[in-house]
């Protein structure tokens, strides 16, 4: 469903088990940036009304997310420790050039926040089914389920304002440009990396 051209190394779960601190903060700090990129949205392109109701939603969403995933946070006597770079998505961004048409900047931007959504899913789907804690695992289900709407709505964007043709060959390339991408990933304790 997610088309993704590579999956997970397994043994990132190992990782992520052994560093569950780790995993919640960078996870706190994606829901937090998703919620950025959501506002981004709505500032940069004010005139796709559909989109700008969805971002509205998606802003609210993110943020509630990121809210959740404190709370378990400060359940567990922790604290949010410091963002760090996501050197994944840093990377991934670098495929598309810059500039353009505004539409062109649009599509590419939904792209980006589609495949940066898959990924996140396909990684909360792994947590979900092979973490220990059961709390925890539960938690990543439900999140896993939202993940794979964004994707969704995002990679439906795109080709509602692109030209379809177009948008699918980008896509397709922003998928296998994401696989060489993850060869290099999956041996640290960050939901992307």
């Amino acid at each position: 469903m997610l088309g993704l051209k590579l999956p997970t190394d397994p043994r990132w779960v190992d990782i992520a088990e052994k560093n569950i601190e780790e995993i919640l903060t960078d996870h706190a700090f994606c829901e937090q940036k998703a919620a950025s990129t959501a506002l981004s949205f709505i500032v940069s392109f004010p005139e796709y009304t559909d989109l700008v109701k969805e971002m509205s939603a998606l802003v609210k969403e993110e943020i509630s997310h990121f809210k959740m995933v404190h709370d378990r946070i400060l359940e567990r006597g922790w604290v949010l420790g410091r963002d760090r770079k996501d050197y994944y998505v840093n990377k991934l961004m670098t495929l598309f050039p810059k500039g353009g048409s505004r539409t062109t900047q649009l599509v590419h931007r939904l792209l980006y926040a589609a495949l940066i959504e898959a990924r996140s899913c396909e990684r909360f789907r792994l947590l979900s089914e092979e973490l220990e804690d059961k709390e925890l695992a539960a938690f990543y289900h439900k999140l896993m389920v939202s993940e794979a709407n964004h994707y969704t709505m995002f990679l439906g964007f795109a080709r509602q304002y692109g030209v379809r043709k177009e948008v699918d060959k980008k896509w397709q390339e922003l998928l296998d440009f994401e696989a060489k991408i993850m060869k290099d990933l999956g041996k640290s304790e960050t939901i992307h990396g």
